[in-house]
């Protein structure tokens, strides 16, 4: 593990980061602002600010790694990080969602075919993990991840996630800096490192959002404040929704 960085040489550099480097919320809150001052309809602002927020957060993990002078050691098919559970709320799944529905059709489709063999496949799997309850067990994360059940969101056959611009903020803040293989070798590896505290400035920039169009009378297919607080694992979600197009 020579070229690589160590487990404590990523520690170091991780204490620093606050004196490094300095989060720019108001990037954030610009890409809101700019939105609810487009002549458009609710809909496609709420698609288009989405979209740009996690724009914003990869380019703060970015410049948090420039500061740290850490290069990812993540590669293309690696997919170890994709069977952890993956919570979001209600919002970001109908975001998800609709920004789905305007990819390209064949892609659409394609989707919309795996997400039914998902469920097809893992359906009984997925039942048996709703009983590990994210808010009181502890060990919930690694339990989920012994199960070996993929996102979703996950083509195993190329493990490549399937809508990877759109992909929530716990997958774009999780990065591996150092062997590759700790990943393969370990269930929770200690090694990684998680900027997943950016959830909250992307949260709190799309809830500022909702609350001006909530003023204006029209959150489109959110229903606000309501999807703000329901939290589930990813893949239930997108039951939910496969079910209620049936």
């Amino acid at each position: 593990m020579g070229k690589f960085l160590t487990y404590q040489e990523i520690q170091d550099k991780c204490e620093q980061l606050h004196e490094l480097y300095q989060i720019n919320e108001e990037k954030f809150y610009k890409v809101v602002e700019k939105w609810a001052n487009h002549n458009t309809a609710p809909e496609q602002k709420l698609l288009a600010s989405f979209q740009e927020l996690l724009e914003v957060v990869s380019d703060e993990v970015a410049g948090m790694e420039e500061a740290m002078e850490m290069a990812p050691t993540c590669r293309l098919g690696c997919a170890f990080c994709c069977y952890f559970p993956i919570i979001v709320n209600q919002m970001e799944a109908k975001l998800m969602e609709k920004t789905i529905n305007h990819f390209p059709e064949q892609r659409r489709h394609e989707i919309q075919d795996h997400i039914n063999g998902y469920f097809a496949q893992y359906g009984e799997k997925i039942e048996q993990l709703n009983t590990l309850d994210f808010d009181s067990d502890a060990d919930f994360k690694q339990k989920y991840k012994q199960s070996l059940l993929p996102c979703v969101m996950l083509n195993t056959e190329t493990n490549q996630c399937m809508a990877y611009e759109i992909r929530p903020i716990p997958c774009r803040t999780y990065v591996n800096y150092t062997d590759p293989e700790v990943c393969e070798q370990n269930e929770m590896p200690k090694d990684t490192v998680s900027y997943e505290f950016l959830y909250s400035e992307y949260m709190g920039a799309l809830n500022e959002f909702l609350q001006f169009l909530y003023g204006e009378g029209d959150t489109a297919f959110i229903d606000y404040p309501n999807d703000v607080y329901a939290h589930d694992y990813l893949a239930n979600w997108f039951w939910d929704s496969k079910s209620n197009r049936q």
